[in-house]
């Protein structure tokens, strides 16, 4: 038989299956009605096995790809159903915001003076009046506490990725991601003037810088590594130290800021490297242009969940360009989610998958829509 022939069958059956998929759809629709009328619940588990114990059986040689297109349609069923159950309610997004993003702020950013935090805040803001925080936490802390508008803080590095710290304070903190910005982050080797390569037997920084310059460090012999909470602080320990023998992984504005001598450049592993930061505010606000939404949220314990959430946004023709697991402290192998993805806030669809998925899952959060520069 001849593929164009082959084609016309395949189509023929899609026409005989369109018709009685829109059924079970419209079915699913007086499903919903008699389950709010009852106060039931969407799911039904024991209903769902039951049928693909069914399919397993009477679809002999392919059940797994018929258990896997029973479980879609069940998903889309389940979907359909929550937003038809649905209650009117405040909407997870926030309106577009009338005003456009403010050309200078008060921000908070972890470190001290030349970190690449504040380079990241110089870049978002015309001007930006610094608060330097000791943590990451304290960054969140001040601007949840009204201290400041905004807070700029570094989500992933594009060698060495996430930055794990900032993903888990987000549990725990109510802001707003309403913009973010890429830096190309360049590396150097800071020293007090006169040291040489030989005489350092330490080098500290931050652990992400750490890690972005771990193929120089490992050629260096006998050499101590230490961590601290920032490369600005890295530098500047080194200018207040009395020892010559430590050096700083850093960057060239902190040379100059701190009087060090670059004793090696352009150290880190790749010079495709690149760190993306958020800015963060404690209103929910969504600002124009903006065109990346972020999500945080937590499933349900059971095999193929994940899938069914992914086929989800797939469905709504929606590209997660990032997708990041954390374990959840003190839990049993429980895990929370951060996705990022391609959309516009106002897009009645995307608020249409948001809404469901917030009353679906055990936990969803909408972390913010903002613009990327």
């Amino acid at each position: 038989m001849e593929l164009t022939e082959l084609r016309d069958r395949i189509h023929q059956v899609d026409e005989a299956l369109l018709p009685l998929f829109l059924q079970r759809m419209r079915l699913s629709e007086e499903v919903a009605d008699v389950k709010k009328e009852k106060g039931l619940s969407v799911y039904n588990a024991q209903r769902e096995r039951e049928i693909l114990s069914w399919v397993t059986r009477e679809a002999a040689g392919m059940d797994d790809y018929a258990r896997l297109f029973f479980s879609h349609l069940f998903e889309l069923s389940r979907a359909l159903q929550v937003q038809r159950m649905a209650e009117p309610g405040p909407s997870l997004i926030p309106p577009e915001a009338g005003e456009t993003f403010p050309h200078s702020a008060v921000v908070a950013c972890q470190g001290v003076e030349g970190a690449y935090s504040q380079a990241a805040a110089d870049k978002v803001f015309q001007f930006a009046d610094i608060m330097f925080m000791k943590t990451f936490d304290g960054v969140f802390q001040a601007v949840e506490k009204g201290l400041c508008r905004f807070g700029v803080l570094p989500i992933e590095n594009s060698a060495h990725g996430s930055v794990s710290k900032v993903y888990d304070l987000m549990r725990s903190h109510q802001f707003s991601i309403v913009r973010a910005v890429k830096l190309h982050i360049h590396h150097h080797l800071l020293v007090k003037k006169g040291t040489r390569l030989e005489d350092i037997r330490a080098v500290i920084s931050h652990e992400q810088a750490i890690g972005q310059c771990s193929a120089f460090l490992d050629g260096l012999k006998n050499v101590q590594i230490r961590l601290c909470e920032n490369t600005a602080v890295a530098a500047q320990t080194v200018a207040g130290s009395d020892d010559p023998t430590v050096a700083a992984i850093s960057s060239e504005e902190c040379a100059q800021q701190y009087n060090l001598e670059i004793l090696r450049s352009h150290i880190q592993n790749t010079d495709n490297n690149y760190t993306r930061f958020i800015v963060i505010e404690k209103t929910p606000r969504v600002y124009p242009g903006s065109n990346k939404i972020s999500l945080m949220f937590s499933l349900p314990n059971t095999p193929g969940s994940l899938g069914r959430i992914m086929a989800r946004f797939s469905c709504s023709n929606l590209n997660l360009s990032k997708l990041e697991s954390r374990p959840v402290e003190g839990t049993d192998f429980h895990y929370v989610f951060y996705t990022d993805l391609e959309a516009s806030a106002g897009d009645p669809a995307v608020r249409r998958l948001m809404e469901g998925l917030s009353r679906e899952l055990p936990m969803f959060s909408f972390l913010g829509a903002y613009q990327e520069v």
